[in-house]
């Protein structure tokens, strides 16, 4: 049988789908039959064709062969979903699925409140609606992989190290706001030679708030006055504070201010980078995602940085949510872990009984100014400029 054309086998399943439908099981097999023979369609196919009334959509331009949907059920998220989706992805740091539906709603509200958007209430509803795993199945595409690893400059402070204890997970109250682990992370490109600015990363285990501060190097004094500046900063009181064993915060400077503060004063084990993990995590999701890897160097780094981190605390600590680990066990020999829902490092703070009532309405009042959209134009600006200053991966200093 020659060849039909896909617009002559449009017009014999559109004329023979409604005499199909109302047919009789034993007169739709003879129409099966005499489509079959007419268009070379398999009867499977013709018959999801004229149980569907015919093809749903005319597309017909020249000769050019008809490309028509009819399979599956009625897709609820288009383009338009896809395309808030994404606005919405890029605001939030480009997270995974879980952590973006739970950032959605919190988002939605803060841009509606600022009056940033024109999507209607219809596609709102959907955007709050919208599970995490068709989140990531929706967003794919936009998704790319990216990684660079980082040097360690981590030099041990020998002195006082007897004095200062280690913490291995006890001996806090970790539940309670205002405990937090510290680390540096460095902007050195692809060596450690020579001076390069430093981010100092405070992250609370409690509520997961989160401050960075930059430094000009990783001398103790720039580091001291560092953590001075940011403990102004929380919500909440300073408590305890657990590092690693490098020189910059294995002082007696810090030494002697956490005494004076009544500051806990604790640090990990060496060469056991968990035992700091909170903060490690941090120092990739927040400094590294937003920062990278380029090599930072003077005062003009320093300030554009702080910059940046000025508008990053905002975002990350008042919209963007987070999850604990609540507990590990061995199940057939492998380890199952419990995680909690994805929570503000705000909203935390707010459900804290052991935050002061003033602090809360601080913050309170502080999150009701605040527009994330205004936010991340206004660190895309400041991080073009800092782009603009960084020196390359093979820097001057190489060997």
């Amino acid at each position: 049988m020659p060849e039909t054309s896909m617009a002559t086998r449009y017009e014999i399943i559109q004329r023979t789908a409604e005499k199909y439908q109302k047919a009789s099981k034993k007169k739709k097999g003879s129409i099966l039959d005499m489509v079959c023979e007419s268009t070379g369609l398999s009867r499977d196919r013709a018959a999801r064709l004229m149980a569907a009334g015919g093809y749903q959509k005319t597309r017909i331009r020249s000769a050019k062969p008809i490309r028509l949907e009819t399979r599956g059920r009625k897709q609820k998220y288009g383009t338009d979903v896809v395309a808030a989706l994404i606005t919405l992805w890029e605001l939030a740091g480009c997270p995974c699925g879980k952590k973006l539906a739970a950032a959605i709603p919190e988002l939605i509200d803060a841009l509606v409140r600022h009056n940033e958007l024109d999507w209607t209430p219809e596609l709102q509803q959907l955007l709050r609606e919208v599970s995490p795993a068709t989140i990531d199945r929706l967003l794919e595409r936009e998704k790319k992989k990216y990684g660079f690893k980082g040097r360690s400059t981590t030099k041990a402070g020998k002195l006082l190290k007897k004095d200062i204890p280690i913490r291995t997970g006890t001996g806090w109250d970790d539940a309670k706001p205002g405990y937090v682990e510290i680390d540096l992370v460095a902007h050195c490109g692809d060596t450690t030679a020579g001076q390069y600015v430093n981010t100092l990363n405070f992250t609370d285990i409690s509520t997961g708030w989160t401050e960075t501060r930059a430094v000009r190097t990783k001398a103790q004094k720039f580091v001291f006055a560092a953590i001075r500046f940011i403990r102004r900063l929380l919500p909440f009181d300073l408590l305890g504070i657990d590092s690693d064993n490098g020189s910059e915060f294995i002082n007696d400077e810090l030494y002697r201010y956490c005494i004076a503060e009544e500051i806990a004063l604790t640090r990990s084990r060496a060469y056991h980078k968990n035992d700091g993990c909170y903060v490690e995590q941090k120092n990739g999701a927040i400094v590294r995602n937003h920062i990278g890897y380029n090599r930072y160097e003077g005062q003009e780094a320093v300030d554009l940085m702080n910059e940046y981190y000025a508008q990053l605390r905002l975002l990350t600590n008042y919209f963007l949510p987070q999850t604990k680990l609540i507990s590990k066990e061995p199940v057939d020999g492998k380890t199952k872990k419990r995680y909690d829902k994805y929570v503000t490092p705000y909203n935390r703070v707010l459900a804290s009984p052991d935050v002061p009532d003033e602090r809360k309405e601080y913050i309170r009042e502080v999150y009701e100014t605040l527009n994330p959209a205004a936010l991340v134009r206004e660190m895309s600006q400041i991080l073009k400029k800092l782009q603009a200053i960084a020196l390359p991966y093979s820097s001057k200093h190489s060997s």
